[in-house]
Parts: C-alpha cells; structure tokens; sequence
C-alpha cells in the first residue's frame, strides 16, 4: 500500500515542492490519462509542461479517482483515517473531498501562523478559543433545518453559534441569544463569513455590546467587503484578518497587513498572468488522499512584491463597455469609505448596464447620498448605465454564500 503519510517540513525550493507534489501522484487512476502520463514522464517537468485540473474533472472524478490504487474510501473510514466532505458548490455542483482525521486542523494553523501576530497568539498551542458565525452549511456543525442547543454546537475550542441562512432575518431576540453566547464562551476570536460577522456585528453596536475577550476577527468563506470589514473594526476595535482556501485545497494565504501571505508548505501557488490579475492555480503538497496539480480553484489573483491580492470568484466578474475584466475586487474598492451601507450586490445585465441593491445598516434609510456616489462611480468603471435602490434583504445562493457582484447570464 502507498504510504499515507502527510509530508512534513517541505522544502522552500520550489523544485523540491513540485517533485513531492509529483510522487504523491504515483499509482492515482487520475494521473493515468495520456495527457497526465506524457508530461509526468518528462525527465524534470516543470508546472508550465503539466496540464490543469477543471472543477468538473474534479467533481467527476473525486474522491476515488484521486485516491492511490489499494485504496478505497470506505476502508479508510472504517478505519478512521480520513473525513469527507462535500464543498458548498460555490462554483457550480458540490465536490466530494476527503482528507485525513487531523489534516483540516493542521494546515488551517499553519496558515494562520505565517501572520507573525497571529503566531504569537496561538504560541505553542494548536489552537485558540473561537466563536463562529458562517452559514450553517458551512460550518458543519449547526444546521438551518433545526435548532441545536448549546451542547450539540459546541466542539472543542469552537461554539458554532449561528443557525441561520439568511443572517438579515434574524430577529432581536435571537441575535441577543447568539450575543449571550459568544459573551459566555469569551473566544480570542470569531471565525466569520463576513456577511454573517458584520451583521451580527451591527446588532452588537445597537446595544453597546463588546466582548473582551476578543483579539481578532477571522474572515472566510467567501469574498470579503471593505463594507463588511469597515463595520466589524468599528464595532468590534480587533484586527480583521482574512483567511483564503478551499475544501479542496486547505488554506492557502492569510492577510497580513493588507497583503495576502501564502501558506508554501501546504501549496504551490501559481498566478496565470504574467502581470496584473490572472487565475489562481493550485498544486497541494500536504493532502496524499487528495493529490491536486494545477488545479483551477475558479478565482483571480494578482501577485504583489509581498505575497498576492485575492479578486474573487471568476464567475463574478463584470465586464465593462470596452471588454475590460472588472473583478469583485474591483468593483468593491468603489464601496470604501462609504457610510451606512450594510450590505450589497451589483448586477449586471447583458446590455452592460447594470442595477445595485443596497441594504442599509439602518432599517428604512434611502441611502440617497450613497446611492448617488455609488452610481456615478459605478457607471465610470463599467462605461453604462448603473441605477440602485435601497432594500430589506439580498438573498444567498443555494450554497448559503453572498456573491457581490453578478453577471446575468444572456
């Protein structure tokens, strides 16, 4: 049988990487195919001579095609060695994907320490005293068909304290309960979506409420607004640190002083641009029951001088009159310093115009001088008309997830 070990303490050398990637391929039904052999063959193949791996030859072929010849998914649960799971199906259908019991844990704090903040909190421990606030099919535990009791939502150093798809209709009373809770649990932190994390965050400044205990807010899960982040530093007065990855890939890069670090013992990393944004591939180095190389996780990326910026999914972006790619990330940076706004999505329309729907932080605000600086800026970028309103409620994806900005399909 192959050997099941996670690889430990891997080279920085990028060549070095990309072998260990390479032999954890060995005897995968995945990397038989003529396209995977030919270039696995070449005497030293470097990424560029390997083709990519699609979402869907993903999804079509995960989790056994993936796994080493003599091994079968069910054995190893049997013997406990590995978990799955399926993705929330952001960018399409769920995937099904495994990885070992204690792989999840390990390569989340291994990206969480490359923020030397972050690595002097957690010091020698594996982990810190958290409080999540995510859509309930994101988190695992707590689940939106039925209300669980404290006991049920409780695993280890984490309390799953949301249990709501739509954060927006949340009532007072249960966002006092959710409050009570995290109050009690006194976490270092809140592991949140970030729509979820500032609305319960708005709640929280209604009624004057802090949480000592508190030394962070981690974003995940999806793109993070400077809406969203603007609201939670306000209220809350603790870093917001964004963490970014995947259920296919484990964590790949957390923010440090608004730049993204990646995680180079759990990944390699490639952008498809030469210069400016391009797509994020991702080679793993840490996952033997999972081997990706230059897998198309499905967002853009710019590389820095200090790491990366993430742009959001490649199915949000826009497109303006001239053909040029607008990302999320683009459209987003029209949103700071803009006041009241709670909330949003922009959707553009086959003719390029395109409609903006805010939702204030303040039930019944018009958001007028926000909707008047939001719609000139907007129609610059796209080059077209763009109207908006004020609204009570955006509604998620069948994922559970917010998407910021929409493309309407022709």
């Amino acid at each position: 049988m192959p050997d099941t070990s996670t690889p430990s303490a891997l080279s920085p050398d990028g060549a070095a990487c990309l072998r260990s990637a390479i032999r954890q391929t060995d005897k995968v039904p995945f990397y038989a195919a003529p396209d995977w052999e030919a270039a696995l063959a070449l005497p030293s193949p470097r990424l560029a001579d390997l083709p990519r791996i699609t979402k869907n030859q993903l999804r079509e072929h995960s989790p056994e095609g993936f796994l080493p010849a003599g091994m079968e998914v069910k054995a190893l649960m049997a013997r406990g060695l590995i978990e799955e799971e399926s993705t929330s199906g952001t960018s399409g259908a769920s995937v099904r994907v495994v990885f070992g019991r204690t792989w999840w844990a390990e390569q989340e704090r291994r990206a969480l320490v490359c923020n030397p903040f972050l690595a002097e909190l957690f010091g020698d421990r594996d982990s810190l005293r958290r409080a999540v606030l995510t859509t309930p099919g994101c988190s695992g535990v707590s689940c939106y068909n039925r209300w669980l009791n404290l006991e049920q939502r409780t695993l280890g150093d984490s309390l799953y304290v949301n249990q709501s798809r739509i954060p927006f209709t949340l009532g007072e009373a249960k966002l006092a309960g959710m409050a009570k809770e995290v109050a009690d649990w006194a976490p270092a932190f809140l592991d949140v979506d970030p729509v979820h994390g500032a609305w319960f965050a708005l709640h929280c400044e209604r009624h004057g409420l802090r949480f000592p205990s508190l030394r962070f807010i981690l974003t995940s899960y999806e793109y993070t607004s400077v809406v969203h982040r603007a609201t939670m530093e306000r209220v809350f007065g603790v870093p917001v640190i964004n963490l970014y990855g995947s259920s296919e890939t484990g964590h790949l890069l957390v923010e440090q002083d608004g730049v993204m670090i990646p995680s180079k013992e759990t990944a390699i990393l490639e952008n498809t641009a030469t210069e400016g944004v391009g797509e994020l591939l991702v080679t793993t180095l840490t996952n033997p029951y999972l081997p990706l190389l230059r897998y198309e996780i499905g967002d853009f990326i710019e590389t820095t001088p200090d790491g990366y910026r993430v742009h959001g999914r490649k199915r949000d972006a826009l497109r303006s009159a001239n053909g040029r790619l607008l990302t999320t990330r683009m459209i987003d940076q029209a949103f700071a310093e803009v006041a009241g706004v709670a909330h949003y999505q922009l959707r553009q329309k086959t003719d390029g115009t395109a409609h903006l729907f805010l939702m204030p932080e303040a039930e019944g605000d018009h958001l007028a001088s926000a909707q008047a600086r939001l719609t000139a800026e907007l129609s610059r970028l796209l080059g077209a008309a763009v109207t908006a309103e004020s609204v009570g409620l955006i509604a998620p994806e069948d994922s559970g997830k917010f998407r910021l900005t929409v493309r309407e399909a022709a």
